[in-house]
């Protein structure tokens, strides 16, 4: 008998989802006589070396597999595309990744999945978070004064006491900025601030394996209870460095005090729907385990689902300042307990014809420690701080209101007529078109036009995505962008601040922000975490309000300026832009 035997495989039997069933496990053998296959079921993956040693065979051309549910009952193959899943029905579990139907489970980490596809993400996530094995010894270095040396606590915590001499030294060396008094010294690992386990786990699970220097100094001072101003460069953790300790006060005040109170008791405030889903999915996994639920409350929402979660009980609400005040007002919602307010892009919350709406909101609450952080922050908003908390520390981490130094910028000299062709140019060449890439333009009909205009001229697929497109379809849009079904996205400023475009490395900026600060959070978009990134640039006379300020950035971070550029007669006035220059509102939202 000709029998070739394909291996041995582990699947969930899940007919039926239900919260409080477990799934159950079948170790099936698929074997092909002649044109047939064969699945038997065995007690252990063992038997299948016992089997094998009785049955052997050099048949290996056929490399199919076959789902079994239980028995010998042959059911669907598992789907290997995420996009070949159906969006989830009411009470369905969804997938973990991308949000779909998840008709499986994980074997390895018991998540939803929907697909092979986001199966092998779960997968890449779990590895990136493990420590190497049978790695070389580690070389020793020889000791400068770039090491510190720190007296241990005593305790297993991990947790170092750095001298004062030491602090000073280690936030000069990572150039972190500190006014205020009574601010701890940075912290040189996580374990130092003594969280639980499962937090410390969700950390690593987040992709943090050490802190940023703005986590460093921004968690250690945020769990002392001082209200912060923070600026750091963008995609440096300035999420991280607000979500951990808000995670782990409304986590231990639920463990030790009241926890079967419902009431809010932290409370973070975005510009727009996109950077509140972001905040509130990274709040979510930071607190998977532990007693902390959020609620996501943005425009485009049913009003009633985020009242009823809400009132279910949560520790984090997270949303933008217009809907949540819609919902103040229309519903009886309790904040007497809120102890954290936090605005992310302040800067942008105080000048964008959203600070009455903040200030209204937080006169509502019981004055909390407030957590404010930005790329760009200006003395205006410094003293703006002022009126909301007392002894706010601040602090800054690199050069205040510039560009990430990991990013290139590329400023090419462009009429107006020829940046079509320009931009199909460079989406059609293989040297210099590096997807996925976000396109930012000026205006909402830009946008559409332009997308267009790509996938007809160019034969590259594009979206475009800006305030006017309903929620589901802004969803849908940064999901197939981010699964990289949609190369190219083209966009308004309202990604321009806090998103984390995940894989985007090169941004192309076709129409220049009207300010400089909105400059430095658009092309701080093709970075992340200290990763190297492009930001190609578009100049013409269009622009020439910015010049002056644009040529000092890029004279600062060492990138080539256009001769016509530098040699402009609007370059005769200079107009730092981290004093308000050139700054014209744009309605992008």
């Amino acid at each position: 008998m000709n029998e070739a035997t394909f291996g041995v495989f582990h699947f969930h039997q899940r007919p039926k989802r239900r919260a409080n069933q477990s799934s159950s496990t079948a170790w099936l053998l698929l074997t092909k006589t002649k044109s047939l296959f064969v699945v038997t079921q065995i007690k252990h993956p063992c038997d299948y070396q016992a089997y094998t040693m009785e049955h052997p065979s050099n048949d290996d051309q056929c490399k199919s597999s076959v789902v079994v549910t239980c028995g010998n009952q042959v059911t669907d193959k598992v789907k290997e595309r995420s996009r070949d899943q159906r969006e989830p029905l009411p009470g369905e579990p969804k997938c973990v990744i991308c949000n779909r139907y998840g008709e499986y489970i994980c074997d390895q980490t018991d998540d939803d999945i929907c697909s092979l596809e986001c199966k092998q993400t779960v997968l890449c996530r779990v590895a990136n978070t493990q420590l190497p094995v049978n790695l070389p010894p580690p070389k020793r270095l020889t000791a400068t004064d770039e090491c510190f040396y720190v007296r241990d606590s005593g305790s297993q915590s991990g947790s170092v006491f750095l001298s004062s001499d030491q602090t000073e030294l280690l936030r000069s060396r990572l150039e972190i900025h500190v006014k205020g008094d009574l601010v701890p010294p940075p912290i040189l690992s996580f374990s130092s601030c003594n969280f639980p386990q499962k937090l410390l786990q969700n950390i690593e699970a987040a992709g943090f394996e050490m802190p940023t220097p703005v986590q460093m100094q921004a968690i250690p001072a945020a769990l002392s209870g001082k209200s912060l101003l923070v600026s750091a460069e963008t995609g440096s953790g300035k999420t991280a460095s607000f979500l951990v300790p808000i995670v782990y006060l409304c986590a231990n005040f639920r463990f030790e005090q009241f926890r079967d109170r419902k009431k809010p008791l932290a409370m973070v405030l975005t510009p727009t729907r996109e950077l509140c889903i972001q905040v509130e999915e990274q709040a979510k996994l930071l607190g998977k385990g532990l007693p902390f639920k959020t609620a996501l409350v943005v425009g485009g929402d049913a009003m009633a689902r985020q009242l009823h979660r809400i009132q279910q009980g949560v520790e984090l609400i997270v949303g933008t300042p217009g809907r949540l005040i819609d919902l103040l007002t229309k519903n009886d919602i309790q904040l007497d307990d809120v102890k954290i307010f936090a605005l992310d892009e302040v800067d942008c919350m105080f000048q964008r014809g959203f600070r009455d709406q903040v200030m209204q909101i937080f006169r509502a609450l019981s004055q909390p420690q407030v957590l404010l952080y930005s790329a760009t922050v200006s003395q205006d908003i410094e003293n703006m701080v002022s009126s909301m908390a007392k002894d706010v520390a601040v602090v800054s981490v690199g050069k205040p209101n510039r560009p990430n130094k990991v990013v290139k910028q590329l400023p090419i000299w462009v009429e107006s007529k020829q940046k079509k062709q320009k931009l199909f140019d460079i989406l059609m060449s293989k040297q210099h078109f590096m997807p996925p890439v976000v396109v930012y333009v000026g205006s909402r009909l830009g946008a559409d036009l332009l997308s267009n205009a790509i996938t007809v001229t160019v034969g590259v697929k594009a979206l475009s995505i800006h305030g006017e497109k309903s929620m589901k379809e802004r969803r849908d849009i940064m999901r197939s962008f981010l699964m990289g079904e949609v190369p190219v996205i083209v966009a308004t400023g309202i990604l321009g601040r806090g998103v984390d475009l995940v894989g985007v490395r090169q941004v192309i900026l076709f129409d220049m922000p009207n300010s400089m600060k909105e400059y430095v959070h658009q092309i701080g978009r093709a970075s992340r975490l200290g990763e190297e990134g492009t930001a190609i640039v578009f100049v013409s006379e269009e622009n020439k309000n910015l010049f002056p300020d644009l040529v000092e950035i890029l004279r600062s971070s060492g990138a080539a300026i256009p001769r016509e550029l530098v040699n402009s007669r609007y370059m005769t006035v200079t107009r730092p832009y981290s004093k308000g220059g050139g700054q014209k509102k744009r309605k992008h939202e």
